[in-house]
């Protein structure tokens, strides 16, 4: 008896000495349906040429939603047209021409300082105003009339002055300046020019919430243009609507005449302006 459960108790051990083996598992992907598609990107892509342009000198503005390119790739406007490459190409454009008077005034062609308007030209000595904006030039040597605006001829709402054309229907106040926060006010004036005796040149929007240059291009020879400023009120009368390169400057250079200039862009053309001369009568 007791060697039966000697040998029982032996077998008991030998069994609890056998290694136990682990379950067989299966790692198979679930099917397709169970889960998502992987995410990896296996595509293979290609070289690409490094050195394209994609700085604010290509930038493009969309064009309008549903217009007739609203849909086409590169469509658009420019966002700074002055600085693409090739924009200063081009030249002197007659559009109604001159009457009564030489509506140049400069060497026509020169070159501009980089902003949205053309710089001086002409006999005029250029010096740069340290920390300003690239259009406003210190006035140097001219050879014609010319007033310097000084802290007294500013009104209080902080304008030179206001520019009336009835033929437009247009009036509107004139700040210093052609950068885009006086042109959000109204009109600009070319810090480099007169703004009395001489040549005064301003410059304005044609499109947007200031369009106040919309129309510009629309006055004819004769049309009456009135200026006035804390020195009193001049009247003038158109002598030229041209367009004109965006590389001419002659338009801005001193004149022995008292003369308005006005600038505004060209609609869908970013290489020329509309330039459009109005001189003093009597």
């Amino acid at each position: 008896m007791k060697f039966r459960s000697f040998l029982l108790a032996m077998m008991l051990c030998a069994l609890c000495c056998v290694p136990a083996h682990a379950l067989e598992y299966s790692f198979d992907a679930p099917e397709d349906y169970l889960f998502g598609q992987p995410t990896s990107d296996d595509t293979i892509y290609e070289w690409e040429n490094p050195n394209v342009d994609r700085s604010k000198n290509t930038s493009l503005i969309a064009p309008g939603f549903g217009t007739p390119t609203s849909y086409l790739p590169g469509s658009g406007e420019y966002l700074t047209p002055n600085l693409v490459p090739g924009a200063l190409s081009g030249g002197l454009v007659n559009q109604v021409g001159s009457a009564g008077a030489n509506a140049t005034g400069g060497v026509a062609g020169s070159s501009v300082i980089p902003g949205q308007y053309p710089s001086v030209g002409g006999n005029v000595t250029m010096t740069q105003v340290p920390g300003s904006n690239p259009t406003d030039i210190a006035q140097g040597n001219t050879t014609g009339g010319y007033t310097e605006v000084t802290d007294n001829l500013y009104y209080s709402n902080g304008s030179l002055g206001t520019l009336k054309i009835p033929a437009i229907d247009l009036t509107v106040k004139v700040y210093q300046g052609t950068d885009s926060a006086a042109l959000k006010k109204g009109a600009g004036h070319f810090t480099n020019t007169s703004i009395w005796d001489g040549n005064v040149a301003l410059a304005g929007h044609n499109r947007g919430v200031r369009n106040d240059f919309g129309k510009l291009h629309t006055l004819s020879v004769g049309d009456a243009v009135t200026l006035t400023t804390m020195l009193g009120t001049r009247t003038y009368a158109v002598t030229s609507v041209e367009k004109v390169s965006v590389n001419d400057s002659s338009g801005t250079a001193s004149t022995t005449d008292n003369r308005v200039t006005l600038y505004t862009c060209v609609m869908d053309q970013p290489e020329y302006r509309w330039c459009i001369t109005a001189i003093q009568q009597g």
